[in-house]
């Protein structure tokens, strides 16, 4: 007559374990990696938008600069008084 063999009591806690340590621990690591890139993904857009609202104060600085160096019409005029006057 056959007899089972005795089942080995040394680990039952990990065989009745490891395959949900298993799955949550890929959860895991999938739900990780997922965050970190719509984190990313986030942080591009942010980066976008603040470039874009950045853009128009430095335009606006740039033409006040520029519209200060740019020759007045009386700074014209005395320039051409004195090339007459020689």
């Amino acid at each position: 007559m056959f007899t089972p063999l005795p089942r080995s009591r040394r680990f039952p806690l990990f065989r009745r374990l490891w395959k949900p340590a298993v799955i949550m621990s890929a959860a895991g690591t999938v739900i990780a990696v997922r965050f970190d890139e719509i984190l990313e993904r986030g942080q591009e857009i942010l980066a976008l938008l603040f470039l874009i609202a950045m853009a128009g104060p430095i335009y606006l600085l740039d033409i006040f600069i520029f519209r200060s160096c740019k020759p007045r019409r009386e700074d014209m005029k005395s320039i051409n008084d004195k090339g007459a006057n020689k």
